[in-house]
């Protein structure tokens, strides 16, 4: 893997637990989910991008207000992980761009961003309703490919921390490194069949991955170079 220079986050699952009813009631007010709402927040957001994305027609300016109103209710009810504060300091030390890539609005992620005094760390904020070279916004890989043109990153330099199955395929889609954040062992052996670039069991473990991925190309550069000289 080449040495890592910009970290992609996902508030949902990543930074924050978040209540899974209001991604819930999304689904079912607008997109015809059925059945109980699942325990977790982060698969019931990422099951809501599924039908976002499968949806032929989007949804109304007044249909949107409401989504818009139920998202700011989950990150309202959202609890920061105690480790984030702490690692993404360390991250700004060692020279790691971060950047907020989400499904989320706009409005969504910018409260969750302030709710938790985070702008010091992020560099951008890239969500669904950010746009392309002019082509519409979007779910899933599409904030992460805005994110990486608004930056100016290498897909091959960036990584994209993500706790379920579609995060990995929207990563690889946008052609970034997909790092696993096992929040759930029984669930992370069953997510590590699809071969994320590698897998973090806290955020406390990203610096050391990125430093150790930094010391691995070096060694490799060095042995290269000698074995030019001979």
């Amino acid at each position: 893997m080449q040495t890592i220079e910009g970290l992609l986050l996902e508030p949902v699952g990543c930074l924050a637990e978040f209540p899974p009813q209001p991604f819930h009631e999304i689904a079912v007010r607008f997109f015809g989910r059925k059945g109980k709402a699942s325990p977790s927040g982060s698969r019931s957001y990422w099951h809501l991008l599924n039908l976002m994305q499968a949806a032929e027609t989007p949804l109304g300016a007044e249909r949107r207000n409401i989504v818009d109103e139920l998202e700011a209710e989950a990150v309202a009810g959202a609890s920061i992980y105690e480790d984030v504060l702490p690692v993404l300091a360390e991250l700004k030390t060692m020279g790691i761009r971060l950047d907020i890539a989400t499904s989320l609005s706009h409005v969504a992620a910018m409260s969750f961003v302030e709710r938790f005094s985070l702008g010091k760390f992020f560099s951008g904020v890239w969500t669904r309703d950010d746009r392309l070279q002019g082509a519409a916004g979007g779910v899933k890989p599409a904030p992460l490919l805005a994110a990486l043109a608004g930056a100016s990153l290498a897909p091959a330099a960036t990584m994209f921390l993500t706790d379920t199955v579609e995060g990995i395929k929207a990563a690889r889609s946008a052609g970034v490194h997909p790092v696993l954040m096992m929040n759930d062992p029984d669930e992370a052996r069953r997510l590590a069949m699809h071969n994320p670039a590698g897998g973090v069991v806290s955020l406390h473990e990203v610096p050391d991955f990125i430093r150790l991925i930094s010391f691995q190309n070096k060694a490799a550069q060095n042995k290269a170079a000698q074995n030019k000289r001979a």
